[in-house]
């Protein structure tokens, strides 16, 4: 399968999230909590749920590792791994529960918090951050899973009709 589409609309992602969307949240948001949207994320979950999880699980650590380079200095692998093992988990969900926009939402919220939780706890674990858990929880990962989920609202139908015509594609080639 040709994944061309794909690696462009993620390097166009990565190229937005780093430099165009810090810049689009109001900084009245920034004052009582700490919004980060996280777009890869949100493709990374959908190509697990409707592509393959080992393809999720290689995009996301691929421009996870890109982002722990550029982006995140402490350490190097925290965020490759949460990406990663977010798009793989959301992968094994793949043909097991019905498809629908419910249930999508459902898996990107859970795996948003999913790798929010996996960096909080990497980055605890090593002593990087100090801070409480139950003040990242609300202060943190919710406004960033709300505005996350709102991304992935905004791009399902294109993003369900791309994977749709990926997957004709591939049965066209068998």
């Amino acid at each position: 399968m040709n994944h061309t589409k794909l690696w462009l609309i993620l390097g166009g992602l990565f190229l937005l999230e780093s430099s165009l969307v810090p810049w689009l949240i109001p900084t009245a948001w920034q004052t009582k909590v700490y919004v980060v949207p996280h777009l890869l994320l949100v493709i990374v979950l959908y190509i697990g749920l409707y592509v393959h999880r080992h393809t999720a699980l290689m995009f996301g650590l691929i421009f996870g590792m890109l982002q722990d380079f550029i982006h995140y200095s402490p350490m190097l692998g925290p965020v490759s791994f949460g990406l990663g093992l977010s798009g793989y988990l959301a992968g094994l969900l793949q043909g097991r529960v019905y498809s629908s926009i419910v249930i999508s939402m459902l898996v990107i919220g859970m795996g948003n918090l999913f790798y929010d939780s996996v960096i909080f706890g990497l980055y605890r674990l090593f002593r990087v951050i100090h801070t409480e858990f139950q003040w990242v929880f609300f202060y943190q990962m919710l406004p960033s899973m709300l505005i996350n989920l709102l991304f992935a609202l905004a791009v399902y139908v294109p993003m369900r009709k791309l994977f749709e015509g990926l997957s004709l594609k591939q049965r066209k080639e068998e």
